[in-house]
């Protein structure tokens, strides 16, 4: 007799947990289409098949949705750069420039998966503080990550921790500049994603390592 109770609150947790993940998706499926403006509670209910109200209970306001969803995007994008550059994967590999090329192209990869709703979050974070914090706050984690990702790669820099952070920040803000003003703004020279890809692989090498002579 007890065993269907028993049962009953993990399956309703999985249920909520089905449902909190389907109002997500459906959030930012609609901040790609249409930004903030597009990101309505209505808007966000119809798209996942389920009441205002259910809504308004879980996540406050639209306020609270908006941070639910940045959150949940940005432990994502982090999860997936690990999966395509693990500590673990990244340390067989007894070429240190094949290393920094892997950490580097995952970034590069993560970014170009997600760049429509990355866009809306770049962007909006110069007005929001609040999407900025988080922002900042993945963006960090991400720069600890690749870090520790190349922990094993013996570098041509004195200041080995800064050496890093600057390679980070190359490759971050060369993938953001993309992402949020596209391939023409400062230059008419076409310059393909996969070759931006390349050509900051080659300057993190290069960065990191230092030139053919020295090594």
């Amino acid at each position: 007799m007890t065993e269907p109770t028993a049962r009953r609150p993990a399956a309703l947790q999985d249920r909520s947990r089905r449902s909190q993940q389907g109002i997500l998706l459906a959030g930012r499926a609609l901040l790609e289409e249409g930004g903030l403006e597009a990101l309505t509670v209505a808007a966000v209910a119809e798209r996942a098949g389920m009441a205002v109200g259910s809504i308004y209970r879980r996540f406050g306001d639209k306020e609270g949705l908006l941070q639910a969803i940045q959150h949940d995007f940005t432990e994502t994008l982090l999860a997936e750069i690990a999966e395509r550059a693990s500590v673990e994967r990244l340390r067989i590999l007894r070429d240190p420039a094949v290393a920094i090329a892997e950490a580097v192209g995952a970034i590069a990869d993560a970014f170009h998966s997600h760049q429509a709703l990355l866009r809306v979050f770049l962007l909006l974070g110069t007005q929001h503080e609040r999407v900025w914090s988080e922002g900042s706050r993945v963006s960090v984690e991400g720069n600890r990550r690749f870090a520790e990702t190349l922990e094993h790669v013996a570098i041509a820099h004195a200041d080995r921790a800064a050496a890093l952070d600057f390679a980070f920040r190359l490759t971050y803000a060369a993938l953001a500049h993309r992402i949020t003003q596209g391939e023409f703004l400062e230059s008419e020279r076409p310059l393909s994603w996969n070759e931006l890809r390349s050509r900051l692989q080659t300057a993190a090498i290069s960065y990191l390592l230092g030139t053919p002579e020295s090594r």
